[in-house]
């Protein structure tokens, strides 16, 4: 930031309003991980309604630009990224080129320092390397797949898509079914209870080249629970009790995302009750709620069609995360804690989340087996 000389003057003049003006530009700095350090920049700009936005970049990680949001009171600095779940909170210096504060995406804040770019200065950001994508026609099935039992006894999971690999860790069957048919648990019925205790770890490679979509990713794992665990199963119609996602009173506080609309969304957790979604649809949304959060299932009614970048950050209740919302570490004595879920799904995204009784459909499962050898 370049702040004038004759600071105390202009700061009577136009107060906060002139340090956001100043604030446009480069800023870049190292941030220092446990396991590496990683390149940081953020490039902020003016908008024509002289309202600040930014652009945040991991150098190192090869990361696309993902959008931020700048607010400024006095010299303290917020710059939140929701497509990450990251917020840098930091204090301009006195001569206005550089920033010294925490940059969080989870529960331990890191140390940045941002130091005002030059030409002559800044790091090359490299173009990030997408991805061949698969035909969108394509019918994809899992070429190889190794499935290895998991006995570590973590309680972390996930499923991930990295080009042409795919992979999961810590997954039951149960977990299995539930992305592939974007399901929640209570909509599975039958089946012995190892579905739920024996957990995979997975790595495999379609047999068709490109990156897989996501409908295509689902198809892929439909076909190996039918190879590989003999899964077969028929549907049904039951009234469950749901939640719904609706638009809030006041409207939407979605930020658009600038990713590939055809593209595979990043979406997870940073904790209990801390969400983060990139490049993400609100069916995305509801699928992460129900699968990691939630009692029940969600079903999506904004009628939203768009990829979106968020962040929702609430203090879980002993019915969310599988009965483990009430062990939430609680929050310094300095910071007020976050609001219920409710109250922060409408604050934080404008929608509203209602609990209600409706028809779901429900997989009822016929036969499973345990995987067959790789």
């Amino acid at each position: 930031m370049k702040i004038f000389t004759r600071w105390t003057f202009a700061l009577a003049l136009s107060g906060s309003a002139l340090f956001a003006q100043n604030l446009a530009g480069t800023w870049q700095g190292a941030l220092q991980t446990p396991n590496r350090e990683l390149r940081t920049g953020i490039k902020i700009s003016t908008t024509p309604a002289d309202t600040l936005q930014a652009q945040f970049y991991s150098i190192d990680q090869n990361s696309p630009a993902i959008p931020a949001s700048v607010t400024v009171q006095g010299s303290n600095v917020k710059i939140s990224v929701p497509g990450i779940g990251g917020t840098y909170d930091a204090k301009l210096s006195p001569d206005g080129n550089s920033m010294n504060g925490n940059f969080t995406q989870g529960p331990a804040p890191l140390p940045l320092t941002l130091i005002r770019a030059t030409p002559q200065t800044a790091w090359v950001i490299p173009e990030p390397v997408r991805p061949k994508m698969m035909a969108a026609d394509a019918n994809p099935a899992f070429e190889v797949a190794t499935i290895k039992p998991n006995n570590s006894g973590i309680e972390g999971k996930g499923i991930g898509v990295n080009g042409h690999q795919i992979t999961t860790r810590n997954t039951s069957v149960s977990d299995l079914i539930t992305f592939a048919y974007g399901i929640h648990a209570r909509q599975i019925t039958g089946g012995a209870a190892w579905i739920d205790t024996d957990k995979f770890d997975l790595q495999g490679e379609p047999d068709v080249e490109g990156a897989p979509n996501d409908r295509q990713v689902k198809m892929m794992f439909q076909k190996l629970l039918a190879d590989r665990f003999r899964l077969t199963f028929h549907r049904d119609k039951r009234e469950l009790s749901v939640y719904t996602i609706t638009v809030g009173k006041t409207g939407p506080k979605l930020t658009a995302s600038t990713g590939d609309p055809g593209g595979l969304p990043t979406l997870g957790l940073r904790g209990l009750g801390k969400v983060f979604a990139r490049n993400a649809s609100m069916a995305d949304l509801a699928q992460l709620m129900q699968t990691t959060a939630l009692d029940r299932p969600v079903v999506d009614q904004t009628g939203f069609k768009g990829r979106y970048d968020l962040t929702l950050n609430w203090t879980p209740d002993e019915s969310q995360f599988h009965g483990r919302g009430g062990q939430a570490p609680p929050p310094p004595a300095n910071v007020e804690p976050d609001p219920d879920l409710y109250t922060a799904i409408q604050q934080q995204l404008g929608l509203k989340l209602d609990a209600v009784k409706a028809p779901a459909d429900v997989l009822v499962i016929d036969h499973v087996e345990k995987p067959s050898e790789n």
